[in-house]
């Protein structure tokens, strides 16, 4: 995915991996299947994915996501409260909340605060601060190993499932520090970055007069580079102007942003792009990849909804801001492959996406390709993130990947932007919700 275009060109990742994804290696697609019930307040092709994906009815699923994002704000609190003892939480296979826990000062008092918010206790040898320190050594180690070996090295993080470091690698048998369980070493190849095609912008005769939401295709023009993305999330910043929220790296022209020669927004017609937009008002692209689009004022109107759907679909109605959990269920809306779901594996990671390191991502079991790049992701009813990078942006569609996936265990990956990140570095800038 990366510079998501309208066509693509294989173009591998050129660095290691300083630290990467967390249970990416140990979650899939392995919930059980829930008997159907009656839709609830969710668009139709989301729901058909959602069955098809992760095997469960919309109400598991919003069960699901709103299990995740109550273990979420339990962990936050128990991180400040229980430092010695707290050893991560996530939702396991039944989707229900599990809360690890270290022996240490405060484990009676955490335990019995985990039990009475309705959580599983799982017990664990290690704290999370006891897996940062493993992690902390690791990358210095790495840091001092020797180019042929580090540069196959493309992920390490805390597995908080199996509390222990998990390695991500390019090929097998590299010699690794004695505290890294080979169990939790898994080959894998990096995630892909696609090349900027040319585009030309051909006005269609007047404005479009419908509403314009998270996950439908647009155009972005600059001189002779553009890129087709897609729209994340609908919103306004602390000025009140009205503005999407996009991936970074779907401005063609990054240093222009916020300028009187920023690069410009346009609506696709066909193949093609139509009437203007916007503007790229702001756009970060290194740590983290998002771009703040400002929408012109004779299109405001069509941008004033806190919808997310895809192109020729009922949308979802966005009421909230989730954080990322490992192993909750979410779904990505994309202009070029629509609904697709899968399952939060890694959470706070750093992956190396060409020349670029993305820090504080996540990832979910979930194929992307180029055109997706910008669009947003949701868990449950409420907004979670910005799609930015593949694992399989060089097969021309999912079927393939997902085929060998099934056949190989080495499923997609989409690595994404977290929302919540995006509104804590920009004060005032605010989702549109329910």
């Amino acid at each position: 995915m990366g510079r998501a275009p309208l066509a693509r060109s294989s173009r591998r990742a050129r660095k290691s991996v300083i630290a990467a994804s967390a249970a990416i290696l140990l979650f899939g697609p392995t919930m059980a299947v829930a008997d159907a019930e009656p839709a609830v307040d969710l668009p139709a092709q989301l729901i058909e994915a959602v069955s098809r994906d992760l095997k469960l009815s919309p109400q598991e699923y919003l069960r699901r996501a709103d299990e995740a994002q109550q273990v979420a704000a339990f962990a936050t609190t128990a991180q400040r409260q229980f430092p010695q003892v707290f050893a991560g939480s996530w939702l396991n296979d039944q989707g229900n909340a599990v809360v690890a826990l270290a022996q240490g000062p405060g484990a009676d008092e955490a335990r019995a605060a985990a039990e009475s918010a309705g959580f599983e206790v799982r017990n664990v040898a290690k704290s999370e601060s006891m897996l940062r320190g493993e992690k902390t050594a690791f990358e210095n180690w790495l840091a001092a190993a020797p180019p042929e070996i580090a540069n196959l090295v493309r992920g390490v993080v805390i597995d908080t499932v199996n509390n222990a470091i998990a390695v991500r690698v390019e090929q097998a048998g590299l010699p690794l520090p004695s505290f890294i369980d080979p169990a939790r070493v898994v080959v894998t190849a990096p995630p892909v970055a696609g090349e900027k095609v040319d585009l030309e912008a051909t006005p269609v005769a007047g404005n479009g007069t419908g509403p314009i939401a998270g996950g439908e295709g647009y155009a972005a023009i600059a001189g002779n580079s553009s890129l087709r993305c897609s729209f994340g999330f609908n919103g306004t910043d602390r000025s009140g102007n009205v503005v999407n929220i996009s991936a970074g790296h779907c401005n063609p022209d990054l240093e222009s942003a916020g300028t009187g020669s920023a690069a410009a927004v346009y609506e696709m017609n066909g193949d093609r792009a139509g009437a203007q937009l916007g503007t790229f008002q702001k756009s970060i692209l290194g740590e983290q990849d998002y771009s703040i689009i400002r929408v012109n004022d004779n299109a405001r109107a069509r941008f004033e909804n806190n919808l997310v759907t895809v192109p020729g679909a009922a949308p979802i109605a966005v009421d909230g801001v989730g954080v990322p959990v490992v192993g909750a269920p979410v779904c990505k809306s994309g202009s070029r492959t629509g609904f697709s779901c899968g399952i939060v594996n890694g959470v706070d990671q750093t992956v190396q996406v060409g020349d670029r390191q993305l820090t504080q991502s996540f990832s979910a079991n979930i194929c992307a390709l180029p055109g997706d790049s910008g669009g947003a992701i949701v868990t449950g009813r409420m907004a979670l993130g910005i799609s930015s990078a593949s694992s399989v942006a060089d097969y021309p569609i999912c079927e393939i990947p997902n085929i060998i996936g099934a056949i190989t265990g080495d499923t997609p990956q989409l690595f994404a932007q977290p929302l919540s990140v995006v509104l804590s570095d920009n004060p005032g800038l605010a989702v549109r919700t329910n």
